[in-house]
Order: structure tokens, then sequence, then C-alpha cells
């Protein structure tokens, strides 16, 4: 494990999340693998299809969605059938209590270099804080889109837990938006960080049985022209 590598997990490990620059996590991602085809991952995002599920009626969010699995004794994470995301609404009061189909994540992205490599470098970080070999992954493609008089909500829950182990959120792309701070609450509603993923790869790394976490919403600099927020949400939760 690099230097890089051990004190992130041991952020995690003191304060239940770390946040962590795109050059850095760069560079713990590609001791896991290649990023060779990351401009073709991230145009991915341009194919995502409408959130149809959203209680607030909004249309700004768009998304699609995959599930793995990892083995104790398999080197990697092998995509599973596709299948529903789930949340009791005891941890998404707003979109929880049931099966949400969303449109599977494109071949080239979901078994590519990229994606791959990010898995890869998860389940070495989340292991080490966990001694659970076997993972239930789902991984999210979000984008939010933001208009004149209608910001875009990345966390239209608000503050929340997933009810899984460890979580990933990575920035892929900003366009022409300004806000989207992740903010990082311990469970009396106290803040314990704040940050904002601004440059491609910048992340926060969570334990979610230990620390709430959300995202303000996200504005158009300029009124004119696209604004959006592309991120990857990876999670793990022990496999029964």
């Amino acid at each position: 494990m690099s230097e890089a590598e051990a004190l992130l997990v041991a952020e995690i490990e003191r304060q239940g999340f770390a946040f962590a620059h795109g050059a850095e996590l760069r560079a713990v991602i590609e001791r896991h693998g290649t990023l060779a085809d990351w401009d073709r991952f991230a145009a991915s995002w341009d194919a995502l299809g409408l959130d149809t599920y959203m209680a607030d009626g909004g249309r700004y969010r768009k998304r699609r969605h995959a599930v793995y699995a990892v083995t104790p004794n398999d080197p990697e994470a092998r995509r599973a059938p596709h299948q529903p995301h789930y949340q009791s609404r005891d941890y998404n009061p707003l979109h929880g209590g049931i099966e949400r189909w969303f449109e599977p994540i494109a071949p080239a992205a979901g078994e590519g270099d990229s994606m791959v490599a990010i898995l890869r470098t998860c389940r070495a970080l989340f292991e080490r804080l966990s001694p659970t070999r076997a993972w239930h992954i789902e991984v999210h493609q979000f984008r939010i889109e933001a208009r004149p008089g209608e910001p875009g909500q990345p966390t239209p829950e608000g503050m929340h837990r997933d009810g899984v182990d460890f979580v990933l959120v990575l920035l892929v792309r900003r366009q022409n938006v300004r806000s989207g701070v992740t903010s990082i609450r311990a469970p009396d509603g106290r803040t314990l960080g704040s940050f904002t993923l601004a440059e491609p790869m910048d992340a926060a790394l969570v334990n979610d049985l230990r620390v709430m976490h959300g995202v303000t919403a996200v504005e158009p600099v300029d009124p004119t022209q696209p604004a959006s927020r592309d991120v990857l949400v990876v999670t793990f939760r022990q496999a029964p």
C-alpha cells in the first residue's frame, strides 16, 4: 500500500471520511489499473437517461446504474445481472421504499479500464477498514443539470446515509456550475467537514456506518449556457 493510500485509510478510520484531490486520487487509482479510456468514460455521461422517480417532480437528474459482486477468492469485481436500486425509507425518506429501475451503465463504461481501476481501488481501501471480503457493489452515474431559476439538487433527500458500508463520490466533470459543496455530519448533526468537488477525480470517501453526507444545490454561472455536474458514486455493502 502506498503512502497516499495509507493516509486515506487513516483519515477514514480516524474521522469516518476523507476528501481527496484529483491529482492525489489519480495517482492512487493508477496503482491499481489504467485510466487510458478516461476521456471515453467521461463522455459516457452524455448518454444518461432521465431519472423518472424524482419525488419532487424535478427533471434535473439523469443517471445509469450497475451492480457488481466481489467474492473472497476473485481478484476482480464481476458485473451482476441488471437489477433495481432499492433503499428503505429509513435511509431515503424521499425516494425509498420502492424498487427503482434505471438504465444500465453501458458495457464500454461499465467494463472499461477506468471502471475496473476505480473498483479495484475502492476494494483495496475499504478492505483495509473492514474484514469483509465479499461485497455487494452498486455504481451510479449521475448528471445533475442546473437551469436559471431551477437549481440542480445532487442530494434532494438532504443529509443522509445510504444504508451501506462505504461510499465513494468521484467528480467526473463540472460544466458552468457554482456551489455543490459536499458536507459530512456526525449522527448528532455536527458538521465534521466540507469540500467542493471542483476538478476531475476530486472525491469524497465515506464510512456510511459512521457519518452522513449531503451536497448543496448547483446553479449555472452563465444562465445562457448548459450547466451540469457529473459524478460517479460507488457503494460497497457487505454481501450476505
